[in-house]
């Protein structure tokens, strides 16, 4: 049987990790490897996530409509491994691992080097063992129904099937706190302004995109849930660590484009996201974090250069825009940011 690697990146958010886990443990899906990777979290998660696999922790659940999900809580102890960085990318202990049933690897990256960095080094991990043949990258502020996992290898096998050369499969992901609505099929890109956006968006789920025609309108499936191939990161690479966040998902898919890798879409994986509790994004009316409108402007420029040159005037010329919009609104330490950005200065 098919055997998958589920990968959790752990920043400050313990308490959603540990829901998280509780609904993935349930999966119906047999053969599958946890890992948690924690990029250093200064409010000492590890110790927390720790402390619920020994069962000295209970996790809690923040929509009761969702509880379902993650309880009855699973049965503790849950067995687990603990690596530092280095042990991890070595491969970690197999006699270890063996002697534990089916063991949740806890792998602490000693720094936060952003996204991409934390996810690698659980891939790496995997890669070293050489046992698999999916990872799966699911972002620790979900929770997933029993099935999602079986969906997602149900979908592989038909893209295989029919010979499609298909690298990272995206799901459908819903608001946690609004289960109902959706809040991404996938992502859509603009050339012209290197601007993202959400297709699905806060619509009612009533069915609309159940179909493969959908991948028409996406261009990259959404990192917080994506099933990635392991030949395709063979063939590929990981995860480019050069963005610290955001735009890692749709770099990977013009580098496997480049080698014949397409995308595919599974909307029977359906995922309910909390959305950016560890940097600071919200709901539809808040603003974004420092941190979140710093990256997410800088590696528009920096895609663009990247990928997209000839468009470059058109994207620096958009930052005008968002720069008036900062003066708009009164945030002034934003503007320095955009300000930075577009004369290749650091800031934040």
């Amino acid at each position: 049987m098919t055997k998958v690697y589920i990968i959790l990146l752990n920043y400050n958010g313990w308490r959603d990790t540990q829901e998280c886990l509780e609904s993935v443990i349930k999966l119906d899906y047999p053969n599958y490897q946890i890992i948690v990777v924690d990029n250093l979290s200064p409010n000492d998660s590890m110790s927390h996530l720790i402390a619920w696999a020994k069962g000295e922790e209970l996790s809690t659940v923040d929509n009761v409509d969702l509880a379902h999900l993650s309880t009855p809580h699973c049965k503790k102890p849950v067995e687990f491994v603990l690596y530092d960085k280095q042990t991890a990318l070595n491969g970690g202990n197999t006699v270890k691992e063996t002697l534990l049933k089916n063991p949740i690897i806890f792998i602490q990256a000693g720094e936060n080097r952003g996204f991409a960095a934390g996810n690698n080094i659980g891939t790496q991990f995997a890669l070293k063992k050489n046992d698999a043949d999916y990872i799966w990258y699911l972002n620790n502020d979900t929770v997933i129904q029993s099935n999602t996992l079986t969906e997602y290898i149900n979908k592989a096998a038909v893209y295989k099937s029919n010979g499609q050369k298909v690298g990272i499969i995206g799901g459908k992901l819903m608001y946690y706190h609004h289960p109902k609505l959706i809040q991404s099929v996938g992502g859509m890109y603009s050339k012209w302004f290197a601007k993202t956006q959400n297709l699905g968006v806060f619509e009612k789920d009533e069915g609309q995109f159940d179909n493969e025609a959908t991948l028409k309108k996406i261009s990259y499936p959404i990192g917080a849930c994506m099933l990635v191939d392991i030949d395709f990161i063979k063939n590929t690479g990981m995860m480019s660590e050069e963005y610290f966040l955001y735009f890692e998902e749709l770099d990977w898919v013009y580098r496997g484009r480049m080698k014949n890798w397409s995308i595919g879409y599974c909307w029977e994986a359906k995922v309910f996201h909390k959305e950016g509790g560890s940097i600071g994004t919200g709901n539809k009316n808040n603003k974004n974090s420092m941190l979140s409108d710093f990256y997410g402007n800088k590696n528009r420029m920096r895609f663009t250069c990247k990928f997209n040159k000839k468009f470059i005037v058109f994207v620096w010329l958009s930052m005008l825009v968002v720069s008036i919009n900062r003066i708009r609104s009164g945030e002034f330490k934003k503007l320095m940011n955009i300000i930075g950005i577009m004369f290749g200065k650091k800031s934040l």
